[in-house]
């Protein structure tokens, strides 16, 4: 069975959170948005996923700059300043006991609000912006951070940003869940996609880089989110001189790659071991197990 980057362990401590809907703690079963909420209804929204490490989000500024950045472009307003959302985080994470706990995402979703119909138009909103947090103890398998995924090329490309701009973290996903459809139907655990002229974009979920003699090359960025993941490890391996580029590469450099790995909030820097059938490496190369001990490091100099 694909194991995709996002895959974990279940935990039976996820049944009883509590959930935060709009600033109040709810049990996992009985959180709920309305029907006319505009995330469910059209997907009209922005979202983050965080991780907690040593008890502090990691890289929240950033987070919180591209989900306000986010809102903005679409003319959103979230109700909240970051103070007053910072502090409703933590609330959540306090809530359910989770300072001093391991392993914990948080998924912070921001919809425009309910509706008092079903209809696009956002002056039907009746409501300020709905705000769910929702906590989970969730880690990456260790097996997938050591022994990686397989990538497949799909035909669902990364849009035009004048259809749709993949700098937006919106609720609206259904290319990257086809893609990722087509992946997975075809015995891979993500997708990678192109871009509009045939380029390496990014992964459904993740972000791709290729290692080649020495150097690590990513996409230019023009057709996929602006990762907070993606561009740390850019500055990790500029602080560590290693050659990094963000430029147009095709798929006959990735074949001939010596290595390749994703990178996501989730699980950080994650191996590729193969693309399209394409053996790279049996499991983590040199360059990715010294990457991922660089983003740690990282990470704990952000929240120490």
């Amino acid at each position: 069975m694909a194991q995709g980057t996002h895959d974990f362990q279940a935990d039976p401590r996820n049944e009883t959170i509590l959930i935060n809907v709009n600033g109040a703690l709810v049990p996992r079963a009985e959180a709920s948005v309305s029907v006319f909420d505009s995330g469910f209804m059209l997907g009209d929204g922005v979202w983050e996923g965080l991780r907690l490490h040593r008890g502090k989000i990691a890289f929240l500024p950033a987070h919180l700059d591209r989900l306000y950045e986010g809102a903005k472009a679409i003319a959103m307003d979230i109700g909240l300043s970051r103070e007053e959302l910072t502090a409703r985080i933590d609330e959540t994470i306090d809530g359910n006991g989770m300072r001093d706990q391991d392993g914990v995402h948080v998924r912070m979703m921001v919809t425009r609000g309910i509706r008092s119909t079903p209809y696009q138009d956002p002056r039907v909103v009746i409501s300020p912006a709905t705000i769910v947090i929702i906590p989970e103890y969730k880690a990456p398998l260790p097996s997938t951070v050591e022994k990686g995924i397989r990538l497949f090329t799909v035909h669902v490309r990364r849009g035009d940003p004048a259809v749709q701009d993949q700098k937006l973290n919106s609720h609206s996903k259904l290319n990257c869940i086809t893609a990722c459809i087509q992946a997975t139907q075809a015995g891979a655990d993500e997708a990678l996609m192109l871009d509009p002229h045939g380029f390496v974009a990014t992964c459904n979920s993740t972000h791709f880089f290729v290692v080649r003699k020495g150097e690590v090359w990513t996409s230019t960025g023009d057709y996929c989110l602006g990762g907070i993941t993606r561009s740390n490890v850019i500055k990790v391996c500029r602080e560590a001189g290693i050659p990094v580029f963000e430029r147009n590469f095709s798929l006959t450099d990735v074949y001939g790659a010596d290595e390749a790995f994703v990178t996501g909030t989730f699980a950080g820097v994650v191996p590729v071991t193969e693309v399209d059938g394409r053996g790279l490496t049996p499991a983590r190369g040199a360059m990715v197990e010294r990457l991922q001990g660089l983003y740690r490091s990282l990470m704990d100099r952000d929240v120490a």
